[in-house]
């Protein structure tokens, strides 16, 4: 269990590096003013943790967040904040199929081993016959949940999603990837970040 989770994590760490950007999603609760809140703090134990200590992916995790949230103007508090963060990984195989169609050589028919096009020959092709050819492809998908829940109400006000195809380049620098995924993720808070205003 202890190998997924980390696998897991590091598929979401790794996720940030897409060329096409991971896809993100983020759902609010309609009736929440954000600007009432002014510190944060993170769940204890955080969803990306177990075994009793905080693994190397949650601290990276947590340092993006914090760097977000108080680029927002949000504090950090170490006891009793008025926001909970709490992350989630989850990597997971998956299959994409897809159908395209290909060109075959004309077939030939008739006499003298001319075949049916034959009286073209040298002037012309004939039309191309096609097939359809389909591919399998196999790869990882990383999905991060970023969490904020208001403390006192123990009432989720804010999900962010991160969704993306994990590669090699990612396996190999998963800071970056992490801090990228998180990025993500917060462009979609209802506070906008300083570069958003």
């Amino acid at each position: 269990m202890r190998a997924m989770l980390v696998a897991a994590t590091l598929a979401l760490v790794t996720a940030g590096g897409c060329a096409t950007g991971p896809q993100v999603r983020a759902l609010s609760q309609p009736s929440t003013d954000f600007s009432q809140y002014k510190t944060f703090g993170f769940a204890s134990p955080l969803g990306t943790d177990q075994g009793g200590y905080q693994s190397i992916v949650s601290q990276t995790l947590k340092a993006a967040a914090r760097r977000e949230l108080e680029a927002r103007g949000l504090t950090y508090a170490a006891a009793n904040p008025q926001l909970i963060v709490n992350f989630n990984a989850v990597l997971a195989d998956k299959m994409r199929v897809s159908s395209a169609p290909v060109p075959m050589a004309p077939i030939g028919m008739g006499y003298g081993g001319r075949g049916y096009y034959g009286y073209r020959a040298g002037l012309y092709a004939p039309w191309p016959l096609y097939r359809d050819q389909t591919t399998v492809t196999q790869y990882k998908e990383g999905t991060l949940n970023i969490d904020i829940a208001d403390a006192a109400k123990k009432q989720l006000v804010w999900e962010g999603v991160v969704v993306t195809t994990v590669t090699q380049k990612m396996y190999d620098n998963p800071a970056a990837s992490i801090d990228a995924l998180v990025t993500a993720g917060f462009a979609k808070f209802p506070v906008p970040g300083p570069a958003a205003k």
